[in-house]
């Protein structure tokens, strides 16, 4: 699926025309001048006329067009779309014509996505940035290259597109573009506050949860899932395993014998009798860090470096057995530890809703940490801004890494580093973009530090994923990942803090949500696999590749990585795997930079005119 948004004006038919390559479609406005124009099955896009409203939906949902076309007959405003939108099952783009007037919004969690630019005096909205680059003179932004360095990249930043001339809406917002092409961005979602007991929010994240497997499953003969072992890809499998259509799981093995996944993977299997089960040995698979021998048309995303590039490989190979099982949608279970995990602001913010509770569990909760009581104390009684955790981030990009047993301090997640390959001129380039976005002061996602933080790894999440389908598209495969609709991250962010961690039991949350759709054999599983073993093995087996790249690395050329630097920590890697982390994101920009993606169009104007 690939598609532009035009506005209702003359100004947009010469983009039209351009964007119109052979085997494109086109939905128009009422007026009958052309609105969408791209590429997308029938089952992934539903049209709704409302006479003189329109509105499209792209991407799985499980939308009844009837009753939508009644609701959208009575609407005199985008802005009364909000209601619809909450109600709406799957994940999906949202494009309505009112008059002229076009709303455009994606996913909250930006699995669906919306960028924007400037063509020839008008806004035209992409699901993707190529179909905008491939139409406009742009350039790479080596500010936003530089920063993908970065372990992790904070919100706001992390939704800076790395081309010139493109934006993007943020979560919880839509693009308003007016018949003249002038456009705005406008918010229309506010995270709930977390105030609902699970007894009463049990109900609604099954449901929520349930609708968007079985918008999956719609209209699918076959549909295939991860059986990981885990408890978000496994619930996953029985939610599916409930639908018309025939399930196919895909386990692989771990390395690592005392990795447990295999077992519960098989007695999951067991209670599934009528689903297909494929378990594979390591050896029959790609190694981590293994370039991929034959692409067979997969690509890459002219978006940027890939997040989840350290596997690549392994991930093309399991979308083409995918395909040779008949599937076209497979389900992974990414959004679970997101959702329904444990977050490291989890202790501040519960200290303040329920202090008595909180004190109790933070006692548990830093004995099995091992936290220092002092760091502890200091970590809970921090009142610093949003902005204050930026600024200070700035100034310890390049600092030696916390102690490994250090609760988080301020906002983040944990410390922010550039790696240590990066040169002075990268570093102080992200130190300037971070004090530039602190100074602004901008609001956090929720003033909660837990939701913010929530929502901030969603975000995360849902990046990735989007990229990971648009590099997989000409496989025929999408990796779907439910656990990012809307209606489930709005149902999950829904539930006070003290029900999300329980002494004894795994993601409390979830498992009380799933009981009855899921055998309680499986979500009576408390502890999580690990794959340190995968990440060492594969850097090993594949540091004279990645050692070669140094030989005239891209990124040296930018000026942002210090190649011999490089070269000798890929030969001496910590038995800390957190070291591994930063070798991921220089991959993901080195692999890109060298692809065919990574080459900035200079598309003619389509009028043939200035811009």
């Amino acid at each position: 699926m690939e598609f532009l948004i035009l506005p209702d004006c003359h100004k947009a038919e010469p983009v039209a025309r351009a964007a119109a390559a052979p085997g494109a479609r086109t939905v128009t406005h009422a007026s009958g001048r052309p609105w969408l124009v791209g590429r997308w099955n029938d089952d992934e896009c539903v049209v709704v006329d409302g006479g003189r409203n329109r509105l499209v939906l792209l991407g799985p949902t499980r939308a009844d067009a009837s009753l939508v076309a009644r609701r959208l007959a009575n609407l005199s405003s985008p802005h009364d779309l909000d209601s619809l939108v909450r109600s709406l099952p799957g994940s999906f783009h949202l494009a309505a014509s009112f008059d002229g007037r076009t709303r455009t919004q994606g996913s909250l969690s930006t699995a669906r996505h919306v960028f924007h630019a400037r063509i020839d005096g008008v806004t035209v909205a992409a699901d993707s940035p190529s179909g905008l680059t491939a139409l406009m003179e742009t350039g790479l932004d080596e500010e936003v290259l530089a920063l993908q360095l970065l372990l992790p990249v904070p919100w706001p930043l992390s939704g800076r597109p790395i081309w010139t001339g493109v934006d993007s809406v943020g979560s919880g917002a839509w693009l308003d573009i007016r018949p003249d092409g002038e456009a705005r961005t406008v918010s229309w979602w506010t995270p709930p506050e977390p105030d609902l007991p699970i007894s009463r929010a049990a109900d609604t994240i099954r449901g929520a949860l349930a609708d968007s497997v079985a918008a999956r499953a719609a209209h699918q003969d076959v549909i295939s899932a991860d059986l990981s072992g885990g408890l978000d890809s496994t619930s996953l499998c029985f939610l599916a395993d409930a639908t018309d259509a025939h399930l196919v799981t895909h386990h692989w093995k771990p390395m690592d014998r005392a990795n447990a996944d295999t077992l519960w993977a098989r007695r999951a299997a067991a209670l599934m009798p009528s689903a297909r089960h494929r378990f594979v040995d390591p050896a029959e698979g790609p190694l981590w860090y293994e370039a991929a021998p034959d692409r067979d048309g997969a690509s890459d995303d002219v978006e940027g470096p890939l997040v989840w590039t350290r596997n690549r490989a392994h991930t093309e190979a399991l979308a083409r057995t995918v395909r040779t099982e008949g599937a076209a949608r497979h389900l992974i279970g990414v959004g679970g530890d997101e959702l329904f995990g444990i977050s490291p602001q989890f202790g501040w913010s519960l200290i303040r809703s329920d202090p008595v509770r909180g004190i109790q569990t933070m006692r548990r909760f830093r004995s099995v940490n091992r936290w220092p009581l002092r760091a502890t104390l200091r970590s809970l009684a921090d009142r610093s801004s949003f902005s204050d955790t930026l600024a200070r981030a700035a100034l310890q990009l390049d600092a030696p890494p916390s102690p490994r047993f250090t609760p988080p301090l301020g906002w983040g997640r944990g410390d922010l580093r550039m790696p240590e390959w990066a040169t002075p001129d990268a570093v102080a380039t992200v130190r300037r973009l971070l004090t530039d976005t602190a100074a602004r002061r901008p609001r956090p996602l929720h003033p909660d530090r837990l939701q913010h933080q929530t929502l901030e790894v969603t975000v995360l999440s849902g990046h990735a994923a989007r990229q990971l389908n648009r590099s997989l598209r000409p496989l025929g495969v999408t990796f779907d990942t439910p656990f990012l609709d809307d209606r489930v991250i709005e149902a999950a962010l829904s539930v006070r803090v003290a029900d999300r961690v329980v002494p004894g039991r795994y993601k409390p949350v979830l498992t009380t949500a799933l009981r009855g759709a899921v055998p309680d054999a499986v979500l009576d599983r408390r502890d999580k696999g690990a794959f340190g073993q995968e990440a060492y093995e594969g850097l090993y087996r594949n540091r004279e590749r990645l050692a070669g790249l140094c030989d005239d690395l891209r990124l040296a050329e930018y000026g942002l990585v210090d190649a011999g630097a490089l070269r000798a920590a890929l030969y001496r890697p910590t038995p800390d795997t957190r070291s591994l982390s930063p070798f991921e994101n220089t991959l993901a920009c080195e692999t890109w930079l060298r692809s065919p993606s990574a080459a900035a169009p200079h598309a003619a104007s389509p009028t043939g005119g200035p811009r």
